[in-house]
């Protein structure tokens, strides 16, 4: 959008206002069924160099598709823990680490 309004400003310090001014993405998607899921929600950490450095902290795992056509699967946390926490207990909330934890199912 910015670049599209005509402003002259460096692509790096366009991408160095978006990645301060945003802690995570949420990414929903269509499915193969017609449904929108929420397929990743994405902490956006920082720059490094030119670029924008993020880290999905959630994802959806699709298990298959079941009997009515609709696609299965669960939200499972990656085990990273987001550098925002600080933000969010200063918030007031009370958000045990464990959200953050990836279930050790033997099957990844």
């Amino acid at each position: 959008m910015v670049l599209m309004a005509g402003l002259e400003l460096p692509i790096r310090a366009i991408r160095e206002q978006i990645a301060s001014a945003l802690h995570v993405v949420v990414h929903q998607s269509r499915l193969r069924d017609g449904s929108r899921r929420i397929v990743a929600v994405t902490e956006v950490q920082r720059m490094e160099g030119e670029h924008i450095v993020v880290q999905d902290l959630f994802r959806f795992e699709r298990r298959g598709i079941g009997p009515d056509g609709k696609v299965l699967g669960d939200h499972v946390a990656t085990g990273v823990r987001p550098l925002f926490m600080d933000i969010i207990e200063a918030e007031g909330i009370d958000l045990s680490p464990d959200v953050f934890a990836a279930l050790k199912t033997g099957k990844r």
